[in-house]
Formats: C-alpha cells, structure tokens, sequence
C-alpha cells in the first residue's frame, strides 16, 4: 500500500499498528530458540508465555487453550479435520459435519476434503437473505441424527457482507447434543465484542492480520478437554497439538496486535461504523440503484462495523474493482482469496441473488486507518466509473435488466 492509496479493503488484510511492529522487531535481532533449555532458549519461551496470557486475556480464554498457528486457514484445518478425526475415532458413527452456506473457503474447502476423501457428510445449512444462518434448519438437523454428528462450525462474522451469525443460539442447540462447535473469528475480532468463555464455543479461529499483526500467524483457541488430532507431527509443541519450531517475534507482534485491537474495539466500532454509514449513504446518492449487501440493522450484534457490500447492477464487479484500482482505490470483490476467479460468489448466491447480482457486487472494508478523506475520494470516483463499467458491460452482453434485490 503506498501512501496515496485510498486503502478500502481492511476485510483482506490491515495495515500493522506501529506498537506491534516494534514488538516484533525487537524480537527479530534476538536468537534463542523456545524449545531449547539454555539462557537464550528460556528467554524466547518467556515471550511465547507472555504473549500467549496476553491473547487469553483480550479474548476471554485461558493461556493454556491458545495454540498458536500460522494463521486462519491453518487454525480452521486443524480446527475442522482436528475435531472430526478425534470425535470419529471416539464414536464411528460421527461422520456427520454441520455448517452454513457463506462460511470462509477456509472451513467449506477442507470440508469439501473430508466430504471426498475421509467420508465426511457436510451439510451445508441455509441462510436467509441477509446471509444469517437458518437456526430452524440446524436445529432440524441435529434433532434428526444427534449422535452421528461430530461438529459443527458456524463463522462469527461473514467476511464478504458482514452478517454478524447467531453463534450463541448455534452452541446452545449444539452443546443440548453434547456437539462441540467451532467458529472462524477471523473477521470479527477487533471488530465487534468477542470472549471465548462467555461466548461457549469449544474452538475459535482468529489471525494476525487481520486485526492489525504481522502476516504468518495466528491462533486456535480450543478448550483443554477437548480431544483434536494434530495434522503435524514432530517436536510436539503446542500441547502436541501443532509441532514446530515457533515464530517468537511474529508471536510477540500478533500479541500486541491483539491486545490493541481488543482495548480499542468500542472506540474502534463507533468511529468506523459512522464513517461506514456515511460512505454507503453517499454511493448511492450517487448511484441510486445500489443495493447495500447484508444486514442494514448496523447495531454490532447484525453487522460488522466496517462493512459495506453493494451491488451495482449492469457493472461487472472486477471491472468496477480494476476501474477504481486505476484511481488509487483499493477494494474487493468478496473474499480475497477467490480474487480473480470468474465465478459469482456463493454467499451472495446463497442469500438468494443470481448470479449476475452475484458478479455485481464490490465490498468495502474500512480500518483503523481509515479517513473521511478516503470516503470523499470513493464517493468522488464511483459514478464516472459505473458509468464506464455499465458501458463496457452493455458491450460485453452483461445485462441490465435485473435488480438487485
């Protein structure tokens, strides 16, 4: 990101605080590794330690239930095939997985993986045109077969529209089955109020990243009495639950990342969400046919502070994103690990739009970084460039005859 970018896609990654930055290099110069028992050795490890009370700390969980990862799509593998290898191995039976339609390709494509190679049967639950899980459906399909299901998993946060998911009402239909539950926090951490404890899901994933850490790390909270069989074997680090040699100054970065992230939060959410508010009320005084993607009710327990997803009908949502790139304006399609792939997403076509809405669509995400200057300079850009992206996809044969809904 260089300094005249207007940077609009703090959903895909945020931009490091200053104070983890330094934690981090002040670890970089220093050697010792944290598994070795010498004076060096020994003073790695107190910073692992340190770092990891503070992480429990801002989260709500115990020292002990903090394994660190490289990050989330790690956090949510070992979390997903973790789980269902120890819960079958206790009771064949549980081969059943549970989750919703708009999860992270992070939790659907590893099941997907278990689904076609350790007989996994996924079940992916519906969501209503908000993008929020269908409680009915799961409750259903827990009654139906209690026994026969090893987990479920349910994102707290949508990352493409910002639907806040009802995770309590999830853990208590799970937990009256004694099914543990799994929750992908990668989005929501920093962002809306989040406590491992009080929340009672038995495993949450977060990462570094997002919450402004370094790259390459992350975290899978996971209760102590909860059996997950480890994918990497070796030196037996992290409660033989995830071997390695670990990333101390990443380690010392993402710590204080957190522990800001989490101070800030309330302060956070009130600036961000009035700045958010603002910016989706003067694109469509601009565009007046955007429809604005997910919850509109913008209290923290419906959306994401940050978020907003619009449609923009007629437009191909690369060529708006590519139009605005051109201008300095950095946003996204959905999730930026599909970014390019010519496909529609499958959250929006999971809450019901087709696909051309699907393919319309643009997120903006802001961040702690974030400026009225940078609303002023979308705002600036975006008609002339729908206009052109309608134009090229009138040429194109992308229609305009659908609206969005």
């Amino acid at each position: 990101m260089t300094e005249d970018t207007v940077y609009l896609d703090h959903a895909a990654s945020t931009p490091m605080y200053p104070e983890a930055v330094a934690a981090m290099t002040e670890q970089l110069t220093r050697i010792g590794n944290p598994s070795s028992l010498h004076a060096s050795g020994r003073a790695a490890r107190r910073v692992v330690e340190e770092s990891r009370e503070t992480i429990a700390r801002a989260l709500g969980c115990r020292p002990g239930e903090v394994v660190f990862t490289s990050g989330g799509t790690e956090s949510d593998n070992l979390a997903l095939k973790g789980l269902f290898w120890a819960r079958r191995a206790q009771d064949p039976r549980r081969t059943r997985i549970l989750t919703s339609s708009v999860e992270h390709h992070a939790v659907l494509d590893p099941l997907h993986w278990l689904a076609e190679h350790e007989g996994a049967d996924v079940e992916l639950l519906p969501v209503d045109a908000l993008g929020r899980l269908d409680v009915a459906a799961l409750r259903d399909s827990l009654e139906r077969d209690p026994g026969g299901v090893a987990l479920v998993s349910l994102m707290w946060a949508n990352n493409e529209v910002g639907t806040v998911q009802p995770v309590g009402e999830a853990v208590a239909l799970a937990h009256a089955h004694g099914v543990p539950v799994h929750t992908d926090a990668v989005q929501a951490v920093g962002q809306v109020p989040v406590d491992f404890a009080a929340s009672g899901v038995d495993a949450l994933t977060l990462t570094a990243h997002k919450v402004g850490g370094p790259y390459g790390v992350g975290a899978l909270v996971v209760r102590r009495d909860l059996d997950v069989t480890p994918q990497l074997h070796g030196g037996g680090q992290e409660r033989d639950i995830r071997s390695g040699t670990i990333d101390t100054p990443a380690i010392a970065g993402f710590a204080r990342a957190v522990e800001l992230a989490v101070a800030r939060q309330a302060e956070h959410a009130v600036r961000v969400r009035a700045l958010r508010d603002e910016l989706v009320a003067r694109l469509q005084e601009q565009v007046p046919d955007a429809q604005l993607n997910g919850d509109p009710d913008t209290d923290l327990d419906h959306r994401l502070p940050g978020n907003a997803h619009l449609t923009f009908p007629g437009c191909e949502g690369d060529s708006l994103l590519m139009l605005l790139d051109a201008r300095g304006i950095a946003c996204s399609t959905g999730s930026a690990c599909s970014a390019g792939v010519p496909q529609p997403s499958h959250v929006l076509l999971a809450m019901g739009r087709d696909a051309e809405q699907a393919r319309s669509s643009l997120r903006f995400s802001l961040g702690h970084t974030s400026t009225e200057a940078d609303v002023e300079a979308l705002v600036g850009a975006i008609a002339p460039v729908v206009e052109r992206a309608r134009a090229a996809g009138v040429a194109a044969g992308f229609g305009t005859s659908k609206k969005a809904g």
